[in-house]
């Protein structure tokens, strides 16, 4: 699992159609302390996530899929949480 930042929307017209009606987010990874820590990915929103958001993503392919209820979703990362607060001890 990931802890990320929401920074953008994709927006696509034509797509494979197991995404039809799905919302997908750009999200910067991130460390306890809001520093970013990868390359940005792609992943389907299933919390209502939006700009800004501290978020948890789901990054196994066959977990993923469950959460959307299809074996055949070309789907390996969905945003499963929206973080509150983050309590880190060093």
């Amino acid at each position: 699992m990931i802890l990320g930042r929401i920074i953008g929307n994709i927006v696509s017209t034509v797509k494979h159609s197991a995404y039809q009606g799905l919302k997908i987010l750009m999200v910067q990874p991130i460390d306890p302390m809001n520093q970013d820590t990868g390359t940005v990915i792609a992943a389907v929103d299933k919390v209502q996530a939006g700009p800004g958001d501290h978020v948890l993503v789901m990054t196994e392919g066959n977990s993923a899929r469950q959460l959307l209820q299809s074996q055949d979703t070309p789907v390996n990362m969905v945003i499963v949480g929206l973080v509150d607060n983050i309590e880190y001890d060093n």
